[in-house]
């Protein structure tokens, strides 16, 4: 009988203590992009272990993901406070919470929280609602739409909308002590009704600017009241590459009673290594009881000075000759001769060759764009295509933000593709590579080729959206270096992947394996000569896929594929003199009533003669210039003279 009691005792107390935790208060939907959300939980008696509980979120609404799981908090290893109150929640709530999760994790409704009695790894992602191992659940919203089939599979009878009084952004969802519910302006880390006890916050102030290997700063520490006693913690500044090593100064915090702040110096240590930009993390030690953070994690960016330079110049500025080809000898010599469709063909096989070229996935490019797009003014940044800019290598975006990050532009648009999410984002390395050809559409996905570093809003902007036309031309006031840049990446994936095409026109952003406009691009091609920078990024892109982009080494052949020249027959040795000497293209040719000259050098002359070698014509020209003609069809020669070089070229004219 002793022993039968005792084990109904042991039942009540353990119902007992998994029954006195409760979502104590809700803040979903705040201003901006949700870097606010919290989820206060409370038990009934203070400094309460919530080992054996986890916390889900749970999708509402009528969705194929309904009443389903979307995130499993493991709440083993934390305890509530002295209040019995503890907060799940972003870093930039304030008392900072226990336990931090990524911005716009909680889904605005109307949707579920709950408690249950549980592992985590009882609940994977998608896991049903229900009633099972139950200790507490809250169904809410920010507006009137009801989670009906949530409310009943979780045994919620009212569901409660954050925004009842039309300030759902700055209020929240708070429990009372009757068990109902009520919205009003957010109390993170205290008592919804204002009674318990108060904790001492402390304020963590310091630059908010860049800072420069060498500089020095103060980061000052502020309690909101006065100590009572002598308070003493630490803190620390390490973040990933910055570490001891980087600085030095004093760490450790002593407010003396009576006191409510405390400033230190920090000095930077200037070093002789290229360590790239790094960014330092201001971050509390352990504090004593009665005191909570009322900020954290503070982030200072700190400059390189040691960065170098490359010797050729950006696409802003470019550069031409000053970098070589790393093409083997040979690379491109099965296509001299060839002309239409066997042109193309002759190049799929060079560039989408299964027995050599390699495929890496989306995690890799990261890496890649790093090398293949740095600046060259500075290796620690990288530059950005459309915007015309540098962006430190360290701003990748990662959350959801993109303002005042870099990311990954993909020149022909997935979706416009067809080759959304095609491989994975963990990266694997140089070394790590599937084999591809050119049916592996999947592959396009992470394509160095035709994957730019680019400003985050910008990239949502371009989003896309067809080239040239009455479409996408870039920002306002860009100057177009990355024009001929796109039309090159355009060329090589309409050759290298099968499923993919350029046309003219601009056919709907809807359209799969179609990309306008075909015929910007053909003049983007020369307006826009492929210079050093174009060369370097193909070079190393190489190192990796092993295949390189030939309209960057060979720029005029988009012509035979598409262009003027489209039907005659390829032949390097004639088409190369507008790359290796002055960078000049004249376009078109054939030519009717007109000519355009462009290229490296701003200004120069060009003579034209007639089959008999007399001079007919001539013209001096600044910068890219459109120039009449006026001559019979025939045949003539094109000599062009700028910065003490020659460059003849045979001119057709019809």
């Amino acid at each position: 009988m002793t022993k039968k009691l005792l084990q109904i005792l042991l039942l009540f107390a353990t119902n007992l203590m998994f029954s006195q935790v409760v979502i104590n208060e809700l803040d979903s939907d705040t201003p901006s992009t949700d870097d606010k959300e919290f989820i206060e939980l409370k038990s009934a008696t203070p400094n309460f272990p919530l080992n054996g509980y986890i916390l889900v979120m749970f999708n509402g609404g009528s969705s194929g993901t309904s009443n389903l799981s979307y995130y499993v908090i493991d709440l083993n290893g934390l305890v509530t406070d002295a209040n019995g109150i503890i907060v799940l929640g972003n870093s930039l709530v304030s008392p900072v919470p226990n336990y931090l999760f990524p911005i716009n994790t909680v889904q605005n409704g109307p949707d579920a929280i709950a408690i249950y009695q549980a592992s985590a790894s009882s609940f994977p992602m998608n896991t049903p609602a229900s009633t099972t191992n139950l200790i507490d659940a809250l169904v809410y919203g920010n507006n009137n739409t009801q989670a009906s089939a949530l409310l009943n599979a979780l045994g919620v009878s009212t569901q409660i909308n954050e925004n009842m009084n039309s300030q759902g952004t700055t209020q929240s969802i708070q429990r009372k002590n009757d068990g109902t519910y009520e919205v009003k302006a957010p109390t993170p880390g205290r008592n919804n009704d204002g009674s318990g006890i108060l904790f001492n916050g402390i304020t963590i102030t310091a630059p908010t600017t860049h800072l420069t290997e060498g500089d020095s700063f103060n980061i000052t520490f502020t309690t909101q009241t006065n100590v009572t006693s002598n308070l003493t913690f630490n803190f620390t500044l390490n973040n990933g590459s910055f570490t001891n090593a980087d600085f030095s100064g004093n760490t450790t915090v002593f407010i003396p009673a009576g006191s409510n702040s405390f400033t230190t110096t920090i000095q930077l240590v200037d070093d002789t290594e290229d360590e790239g930009d790094e960014i330092l993390r201001i971050k509390f030690g352990t504090l004593p009881a009665g005191y909570v953070r009322m900020n954290d994690f503070i982030e200072i960016r700190v400059i390189d000075n040691d960065y170098t330079t490359s010797a050729w110049g950006t696409p802003l500025n470019p550069t031409y000759g000053v970098v070589a080809s790393t093409a083997p000898a040979g690379y491109y010599s099965s296509l001299e001769g060839l002309s239409g469709v066997a042109l193309k063909q002759g190049i799929q096989n060079i560039i989408a060759n299964p027995a050599v070229v390699r495929a890496h996935n989306y995690g890799d490019i990261v890496d890649i764009l790093k090398k293949a797009d740095q600046n060259p003014l500075n290796s620690n940044q990288v530059w950005m295509m459309y915007v015309e800019a540098p962006r430190a290598k360290l701003d990748f975006q990662t959350g959801s933000s993109n303002v005042g990050t870099w990311n990954r532009e993909h020149i022909y648009p997935q979706s416009r593709g067809g080759f959304s999410n095609g491989t994975s984002s963990t990266p694997d390395g140089i070394n790590v590579w599937l084999p591809t050809n050119a049916d592996d559409i999947n592959a396009a996905h992470a394509d160095a080729h035709h994957l730019r570093a680019e400003d985050g809003p910008e990239n949502s902007s371009r989003n896309n959206r067809d080239y040239g036309g009455t479409d996408y031309n870039g920002p306002v006031g860009n100057q177009g270096s990355w024009k001929g840049d796109v039309a090159r990446a355009l060329f090589y994936m309409a050759i290298r992947y099968n499923a993919l095409d350029l046309v003219n026109g601009n056919p709907p952003d809807t359209t799969v394996g179609q990309l306008g406009d075909l015929a910007s691009l053909l003049t983007w091609n020369h307006s826009d000569p492929s210079d050093d920078f174009e060369m370097n990024r193909n070079n190393y892109i190489y190192t990796w896929q092993m295949n390189r982009n030939p309209f960057i080494d060979h720029p005029n052949l988009a012509d035979y594929i598409w262009g003027v020249h489209a039907g005659e027959a390829w032949s390097a040795t004639l088409t190369t003199e507008d790359i290796t000497k002055l960078q000049m293209v004249l376009y078109p040719n054939p030519a009717h009533d007109y000519l355009m000259i462009s290229g490296s050098v701003d200004r120069g002359q060009i003579e034209i003669y007639n089959i008999a070698g007399q001079k007919v014509r001539m013209f001096n020209f600044d910068g890219t210039t459109r120039l009449q003609l006026g001559l019979p069809s025939g045949v003539y020669m094109a000599r062009v003279t700028a910065a003490d070089q020659t460059l003849v070229k045979e001119l057709i004219i019809n």
